[in-house]
């Protein structure tokens, strides 16, 4: 009777340890977003200012922007690479990404020799070519695109930097069937998409779809929805709703596709403000708040 206890409590240790090894497991594997930061969220506020916020965010990158949404672009150039290699060092913050519309995507070759010399291996960019295609017409275009493109995917192989296409309003690249388009013709690894669901219908399911349909051809997935938009000034709290967890966009499904692609480039919760090169939020503590407020959301739905 004594050994039968025995082993009874002896058994049912080691299944109790058994299943917590389980959900340890299971916990460290469990999908986590790459946050990263972009700069215009704080304006043109310095870098400096803004990289002691950035693992406030439970990010570990920076994603900065020249004018005219940020100026964080021009203040590397105006430190040197020298001196913003070691501010990025100081708070244990990666160069993640490069936005460069300015640029436009045929003249990013001296930017993406630059992001190799920093780490960084991503560059967001749009789309050139002729808008409101559709069919054979605008699968051309993208090929016509891809063709012109080619130039630039070679120094980005050779830098090992992606180039990420945002699929942007009023763009050759800015329906679902032109992003289908242009992973389904790339030539090169090094050509990606960067996900905005702003510009795409508001519709959760399909956009969950086209996560699942792209996988991990996306390099940069903006939490990002329309609201009541950015192109025009509205009260803080109507400007607001583009971010996640305030507007009527449910995330749910498209944290869900995520998941099961398991999706690992960069996630940036984000949005414009009006006008552009303002902060979001002032202070710069509010800015960083407003973040983690959309994060604690996004979480609350994996």
């Amino acid at each position: 009777m004594n050994f039968s206890r025995r082993h009874f409590l002896a058994s049912s240790a080691a299944l109790a340890s058994a299943v917590w090894l389980r959900e340890v497991q299971a916990a460290s594997d469990k999908w986590q977003p790459r946050y990263i930061v972009g700069s215009s969220m704080f304006g043109e506020t310095h870098v400096r200012d803004i990289l002691p916020e950035v693992r406030k965010t439970g990010a570990t990158a920076i994603d900065i922007w020249p004018k005219v949404h940020g100026a964080q672009r021009e203040q590397l150039d105006e430190m040197g690479e020298e001196a913003f290699q070691k501010l990025l060092d100081e708070h244990q913050v990666t160069l993640g990404c490069i936005t460069q519309y300015k640029l436009g995507p045929f003249g990013l070759q001296n930017e993406m020799r630059l992001a190799q010399r920093l780490g960084c291996r991503t560059i967001v960019t749009g789309g050139s070519g002729p808008r409101g295609l559709t069919g054979d017409d605008l699968k051309k275009a993208v090929q016509e695109f891809i063709e012109k493109l080619k130039p630039q995917l070679a120094v980005a192989e050779e830098t090992g930097v992606t180039i990420s296409v945002e699929n942007h309003g009023n763009n050759l690249i800015e329906s679902p069937d032109s992003m289908r388009y242009l992973m389904d013709l790339r030539p090169s690894e090094n050509l990606g998409i960067a996900f905005a669901p702003y510009h795409l219908p508001q519709d959760p399911t399909l956009l969950a779809q086209l996560i699942k349909e792209l996988g991990n051809h996306i390099t940069m997935f903006y939490a990002w929805q329309h609201g009541m938009g950015s192109t025009k000034k509205l009260p803080k709290e109507q400007e607001l709703l583009q971010m996640p967890g305030r507007g009527d966009l449910d995330f749910g499904p498209l944290m869900k596709a995520l998941v099961e692609v398991n999706y690992g480039g960069w996630f940036e919760i984000f949005m414009h403000p009006v006008p552009r090169g303002v902060p979001i939020l002032e202070p710069i503590g509010e800015v960083t708040a407003e973040i983690n407020r959309s994060r604690a959301y996004l979480e609350s739905l994996q």
